[in-house]
């Protein structure tokens, strides 16, 4: 299938690991230009190396850019150079952000303040810088990688479910706005993924719980129906089929890829 992603400038939030990673790395491989935002230099250094060494065109522009998307200055600086890298936009995938498992009673306003900041308000500023230079072109693509909790919220995980929901809603609301001017917007949701921030929340879970982490992780993957977690390049795949004019007439819609987890409609 020809995705007609070539020579495209695409930016990466959350680029140096996980899913964000992984949507780099199969955008490098159709041949499109990137630039990951992460928090992790040395990550960032490592990613970009990889991302030259699998890119499809080997004249293909490679950049990174260091930034804490929970600060709003950093940002701002972010987005910056992100306009001083490329002068035409034609992809943004948001993929920063996490959140971590705890009890509600035990847990702190920061706890969620924090997970907004980063995800939510991160997002939300991304789309705002990114979708206006979109509106003015008259064209553009926008991934939001937000996440299955939004729907089956878990009490263990409530800053991480709640941001997911306001997610989902901004991503159909704000695509209302952008539809008149070509710019569409959708969103994936997946359910738990082989990803290092899995391992990390199995951890948490099973210290709430008082059971080991094997036995975390194997009560999470009886609760899947395919019985395996989804891998990144699933997401990553999804992410350059909405990205692509293969998928032209979606917009405000939510995707979720989570192996049969998902209990409602």
């Amino acid at each position: 299938m020809k995705l007609g992603l070539a020579n495209k400038n695409a930016v990466i939030t959350g680029g140096s690991a996980g899913i964000g990673f992984a949507a780099a790395k199969a955008l490098a491989e159709e041949g499109a230009n990137i630039l990951i935002i992460g928090r992790d230099k040395s990550r960032l250094q490592q990613a970009e190396s990889e991302l030259s060494s699998c890119a499809k065109d080997t004249s293909a522009a490679i950049h990174s850019i260091s930034a804490d998307l929970s600060e709003k200055e950093s940002l701002d600086r972010a987005i910056h150079t992100v306009f001083s890298t490329f002068e035409r936009i034609d992809f943004l995938v948001n993929s920063a952000g996490s959140a971590p498992a705890g009890s509600f009673f035990e847990g702190k306003d920061e706890d969620f303040l924090q997970a907004w900041n980063l995800k939510l308000l991160g997002y939300i500023r991304m789309v705002r810088a990114v979708g206006r230079h979109m509106m003015s072109n008259r064209s553009g693509k926008i991934v939001n990688i937000i996440g299955a909790a939004g729907r089956t919220p878990n009490p263990a995980f409530l800053p991480g479910s709640t941001t997911n929901a306001a997610l989902v809603a901004f991503t159909k609301g704000i695509s209302k706005e952008l539809a008149p001017y070509n710019v569409s917007i959708n969103a994936i949701s997946p359910g738990v993924t082989a990803t290092e921030r899995a391992h990390k929340l199995a951890e948490q879970n099973a210290k709430i719980k008082g059971i080991t982490v094997e036995e975390q992780k194997e009560n999470v993957l009886s609760a899947i129906p395919l019985g395996h977690m989804v891998e990144p390049n699933e997401i990553a795949d999804m992410t350059l089929l909405l990205l692509s004019e293969r998928m032209s007439s979606m917009t405000g819609t939510e995707i979720m890829i989570d192996g049969g987890q998902q209990p409602g409609i």
